[in-house]
């Protein structure tokens, strides 16, 4: 069995809701980036022992969050020795507009894990793209290169479409999949 971790930051706890869907439905650990942007030491031990590392930010003004690109600057003692190289990566962000720039984000995740030599996984999933699609659907927003998901500014976290909560569910099986045959 594979070892999967999912490392994620949460301004208001929508992200952290998707993050913890993602980890149940691939089996993975769940590790959360404190409001100072750290880490202890045995999450960079689990991140160091994992197969696959799942990256999760919201997206603010068009990033990850600074706590997450904190991280992402510390992860630069991991990335001299190549601890990551090889591994399986993806990611996913949430933000309160249906865009929001939430692509700017997966393309920061993405490049994150490149600069580490990792294998990117995406979604894998078909959009629901018809007329008669609803917020209810699996990847009604129709996100390929990794887990994109919406929550209005005035939501609560229990207001979360659930088809983002199956998006995500989707997305954590694939991986863990994913995991499963690139450990072979």
């Amino acid at each position: 069995m594979s070892k999967i971790v999912v490392i994620y930051h949460s301004g208001y706890g929508h992200t952290k809701r998707i993050a913890e869907t993602v980890a149940e439905s691939a089996s993975a650990q769940l590790i959360a980036i404190d409001a100072e942007g750290n880490l202890k030491d045995a999450d960079w031990e689990a991140l160091a022992a994992a197969d696959a590392i799942v990256f999760g930010s919201p997206t603010y003004m068009g990033s990850v969050s600074w706590q997450f690109k904190k991280f992402a600057d510390a992860s630069s003692k991991p990335w001299f020795g190549q601890v990551w190289k090889d591994k399986l990566a993806a990611g996913f962000t949430n933000s309160a507009s249906m865009n929001g720039d939430k692509l700017s984000t997966l393309h920061y995740l993405f490049t994150l894990s490149q600069q580490h030599g990792m294998v990117w996984a995406g979604t894998g999933l078909m959009p629901a793209n018809k007329k008669t699609s609803t917020r209810e659907d699996v990847n009604y927003v129709a996100s390929f290169a990794g887990l994109m998901t919406v929550s209005p500014s005035d939501a609560s976290t229990d207001e979360m479409a659930a088809g983002d909560f199956a998006t995500a569910k989707a997305f954590g099986e694939r991986v863990k999949a994913m995991a499963e045959r690139w450990a072979r």
